[in-house]
This record gives C-alpha cells, sequence and structure tokens, in this order.
C-alpha cells in the first residue's frame, strides 16, 4: 500500500519581481521573515509550480528561481475583460460611485459562488468594465528567499484551514486567518499574493460582495 505524503507546514521569506512594460524588473511583492508567507503543502493554497520548488528545499535553504507565465497565472486573455450593468453595483438603488471607479479592486461572486476579484477599467454611462485577469497574469514570477520553517503539519492546523476555507493559515494556525490578503504582510503594497487566486474562472454573473477583503484564495 503506497504511503501517503505528509501535508507539509511552510514558511517562506521572499521577494517577488516581475518585468514592467518597460522591461524593467521591479519588486511587486515583498513577504519580510518577521511575516513570511504561511502555506500547507496539498491544499491548493499556493501555485502548485511555486509548492513543489519550496517543497523540495529544506528549513533554513535559500532559493532563487523564475515561474514562467504558463506556470504561474498564464497569459493575459482579453475574453476576460467583461462589462456589467451599472445596477450591478447598487445599494439602496444606487450607484456605488465611492466604491466603484477606474483602478478600484472589487471582490465579486460568479454563479458557482467562487469568489475573486475584479479590476475596474472604465465606467460608461450605463455599465463598468471589470478586468477579471489576474494582475500577475502574462507575467514571468521571478522569487527569491529563503525556507523559514518546513515541518509536519498537524491535524489541527489542517482542520483549522478548512475550518477557514478561502483564507491562508495566519500565525501557527490556532487563531484562524489573519486579515488582508490571506495572512500576507506585504511591505510594497502592489501585485497580489503567490497563492493561487482564481481570476477569470467561468462567467461573472454580476454578484458584487460589498465590504469584502481580498481574500480569495482558491
Amino acid at each position: 500500500m503506497e504511503q501517503q505524503t505528509p501535508n507539509k507546514y511552510v514558511t517562506v521569506a521572499y521577494e517577488l519581481y516581475t518585468d514592467n512594460d518597460k522591461g524593467i524588473h521591479e519588486l511587486v511583492e515583498k513577504a519580510p521573515i518577521e511575516h513570511p508567507f504561511q502555506f500547507i503543502s496539498g491544499l491548493g493554497i499556493a501555485l502548485d509550480s511555486f509548492e513543489s520548488k519550496i517543497l523540495a528545499l529544506a528549513e533554513g535553504e535559500a532559493f532563487d528561481f523564475v515561474l514562467k507565465v504558463d506556470e504561474a497565472y498564464g497569459p493575459y486573455e482579453q475574453d476576460h475583460v467583461i462589462e456589467l450593468p451599472k445596477e450591478t453595483f447598487a445599494i439602496n438603488g444606487r450607484f456605488d460611485k465611492d466604491m466603484v471607479y477606474p483602478g478600484a479592486v472589487l471582490p465579486l461572486v460568479n454563479a458557482d459562488g467562487m469568489r475573486f476579484q475584479g479590476l475596474v477599467l472604465e465606467l460608461k454611462d450605463n455599465t463598468v468594465i471589470i478586468d477579471l485577469n489576474h494582475p500577475l497574469a502574462g507575467k514571468d514570477l521571478h522569487f527569491k528567499g529563503q525556507v523559514v520553517t518546513m515541518r509536519d503539519a498537524t491535524n489541527e492546523e489542517i482542520q483549522a484551514l478548512i475550518n477557514h476555507e478561502g483564507c491562508n493559515c495566519g500565525g501557527d494556525c490556532e487563531g484562524g486567518c489573519e486579515g488582508g490578503c490571506g495572512g500576507h504582510h506585504h511591505e510594497h503594497g502592489e501585485g497580489e499574493c503567490c497563492g493561487k487566486h482564481e481570476h477569470g474562472k467561468g462567467e461573472c454573473c454580476g454578484k458584487h460582495e460589498h465590504g469584502e477583503g481580498c481574500g480569495c484564495h482558491k
């Protein structure tokens, strides 16, 4: 009988770089050693390609690798830019102009109940243009960092994460998910977490989840 690979509790400190439109290598995200990115392997929290590279390392080991577009968030797809009626974003019959404006990132939900985020590109007279592509779609992701923790996850940690489905596990998993972007503490303020976001999967049913945070990891 084949022995099942145990789930690993992993924390990593890293800097994430991508090339911008001008070909300049820029920092888009940082998870410092004081507040590392935390995940449990095998639960779909992190990108499969990211997880496999990290699991091949030992605690304390440094890493420097690039995930190509197809290993990361895939190509940028124009089909994931959609137009929704302004009524979708109405509160008590009035368009929510305080929250919905060009550049705003909005939590949405599709017909299957899957939550994801959309970037407002443009407001028209009666509609809103939303980009459902992941912010890092079409980009190679260059990670530099260090494995801070690598050990078998406890049953309690796994169960705590399942109980808080949709968030990364914060701290030692006993206190639930931390606020912000899935428990991350970003220092650069741009880009998204390296966890697996399900942007642009399926058509949006036009439901706007007012007031929700960005913890939309799979």
